[in-house]
């Protein structure tokens, strides 16, 4: 039951998703970009954030009418088959705004607080990351496999900014202390494809603090999948304190200096 349940919620997954992003990237103003600083923009991606939430959790409903929701734009219910969707209807809205073409829909399936599949769909890449519990992940018609641990010393090493200017400002102190200490550091504005690009290998490792659970849901069972682990402080899985997602060798140092450097707090 379990085999074709996973089955049947990666299918749904995977369309919803895929019915997102063609409304997403279609119905997206070519001027939005232009206007990027105007309260005006701005609100044209908060309403194309809440349209694509209601046709993803709609089609879902209508599919699966008593499964729950966690959703960034308010969707909460909490259903009666065990089944939660959690979903991010634009990872990355930022880029969004500005037409750069790194955001995404991310949209996973829980049941009794597991995830089973996760779906991150990058339509500006054409490209769908995916995968079911125990089936591996893959991306298009590609299966994934995380690259082998680099030294410390010769790792790409992605992270993510808060909106708040205290907690940007310490998270540069950290990215200060790390940078000497790497190949390079990049920040792309999407945490789904960031954990994405680690299962991927574009990535050696990628952390970030202040995360919510629809923005790592897919992405961490993606990069899992492909071997990689994710966690948050040591002993801990992904939060909003902290998530971290490498090979094995390189995540437990990465961990560890995290942890000294107290990326976990403001």
């Amino acid at each position: 039951m379990t085999d074709q349940l996973k089955a049947e919620l990666l299918e749904l997954a995977v369309e919803a998703a895929e019915r997102a992003g063609t409304f997403l990237r279609d119905g997206r103003p070519e001027d939005l970009g232009v206007a990027a600083t105007k309260t005006s923009a701005v609100d044209v991606v908060t309403e194309m954030d809440i349209a694509s939430e209601k046709l993803i959790t709609g089609f879902l409903a209508d599919r699966r009418p008593d499964d729950g929701f966690l959703g960034e734009e308010g969707a909460s219910v909490t259903g009666s088959s065990g089944v939660q969707w959690v979903i991010d209807p634009i990872d990355g809205t930022v880029n969004y705004l500005y037409g750069r073409p790194a955001w995404a829909v991310s949209i996973a399936a829980r049941k009794d607080g597991e995830t089973l599949v996760g779906v991150v769909h990058v339509p500006m890449q054409g490209e769908t990351f995916r995968a079911a519990l125990g089936d591996g992940a893959h991306v298009n018609e590609r299966e994934l496999r995380v690259g082998t641990a680099p030294t410390f010393a010769q790792t790409l090493l992605g992270t993510g900014f808060g909106y708040l200017e205290e907690r940007r400002v310490r998270q540069a102190e950290v990215v200060g202390k790390l940078i000497p200490q790497v190949r390079d550091i990049r920040r792309g504005g999407s945490a789904a494809i960031d954990l994405c690009d680690v299962a991927y290998g574009r990535l050696d490792a990628y952390y970030e603090r202040g995360l919510n659970p629809w923005d790592f849901a897919a992405g961490d069972l993606i990069a899992r999948e492909a071997g990689a682990l994710v966690g948050g402080r040591p002993g801990d899985g992904p939060s909003e304190e902290l998530t971290v997602a490498a090979p094995p060798g390189l995540f437990e140092l990465l961990q560890g200096k995290l942890e000294e450097l107290g990326a976990w707090h403001d």
